[in-house]
């Protein structure tokens, strides 16, 4: 709001010297000189009287000083007013979290630009929740308002909206006394003979298609089905039994007896800022802040 312009003016004024004003305003005196004339050239008038003693104001160029001083003194309060009504009332934004849907990625970038938004407010909601959990996207807007996760039409059955945020790559969970725990990247031959751990067909068609995959290309892994939900007992389970389990690299933190190693395969899948179908205006304008933060807005709507 604050004008340049103006600014620079009324230094010019109070120095009584271009070279003092632009030391105060760190620029050249070349460079100040020029934002006066481009400031009396927009009023059409002559505001200042150079003199061999320095610079000295006209009678039109006293009277802006004035008016400029008042301009510049109401916007700054005009801000400070609009920041207390922010801090008196924030919008209050409860985000669920969970160990499969930790909010750290939000938390992050919402820290890059929370001092342009100061007017919201965050909560955290923890929540005993699983990737995908109906359960979670259910209580969207009821229990808290945002979430962090992983999506596809696995959640069809779900209506919730998805801010994308980047990609999680498919990797595989192994106990860390498994051999192939000590690679750093896997193929796909190297799971032959292996119990393969992945969720039960009909749920995703990105899972869906890696089955099939599996299953033509490499009809030596032996797939075996858990539930839609990944739960701690399903990873406990995997660690025990020495299976190799489906998972994602956002989840390698997860279980701390399994190491997940990523796989030479193109297959990823969408993670980002879940919020409901009808948000609250709250929710609205806090997405539109993310949006922007983000980019180009990739919105995905879920039914």
């Amino acid at each position: 709001m604050e004008n340049d312009l103006l600014h620079s003016f009324i230094h010019v004024i109070d120095a009584g010297s271009l070279s003092k004003a632009a030391e105060k305003l760190y620029l050249s005196s070349t460079a100040l000189m020029k934002q006066m004339n481009v400031l009396e050239a927009q009023i059409g008038v002559q505001l200042l009287i150079r003199t061999h003693h320095g610079i000295r104001a006209t009678d039109a160029g006293m009277s802006l000083y004035a008016d400029a001083k008042f301009l510049l003194q109401y916007s700054e309060q005009a801000i400070a007013r609009a920041h207390q009504a922010a801090s008196t009332s924030p919008y209050l934004i409860r985000i669920g979290t969970s160990i499969l849907n930790p909010c750290t990625v939000l938390v992050d970038l919402w820290n890059t630009i929370s001092e342009t938004y100061p007017q919201f407010k965050m909560k955290m909601v923890p929540f005993h929740g699983a990737e995908p959990c109906p359960t979670a996207y259910e209580t969207l807007g009821k229990d808290f308002d945002v979430m962090v996760g992983a999506y596809d039409s696995a959640n069809g059955a779900n209506a919730f909206q998805a801010l994308k945020l980047g990609e999680h790559r498919i990797s595989v969970a192994v106990s860390r006394e498994h051999p192939l725990a000590r690679k750093d990247l896997l193929s796909v031959p190297d799971f032959s003979g292996e119990h393969l751990v992945m969720m039960q067909p009909g749920i995703s068609p990105l899972m869906d298609g890696l089955r099939d995959y599996v299953r033509t290309e490499h009809p030596a892994i032996h797939i075996q089905d858990h539930p839609p939900q990944y739960t701690m007992e399903l990873f406990n389970r995997c660690e025990e039994r020495g299976a190799v389990l489906l998972t994602l690299d956002g989840w390698k933190e997860v279980h701390p007896f399994l190491v997940t190693i990523p796989v030479d395969w193109p297959y990823t899948i969408p993670y980002g800022v879940l919020y409901p179908l009808k948000p609250s205006k709250s929710v609205q304008l806090f997405v539109r802040a993310l949006q922007e933060a983000v980019g180009s807005p990739q919105l995905l709507n879920h039914r």
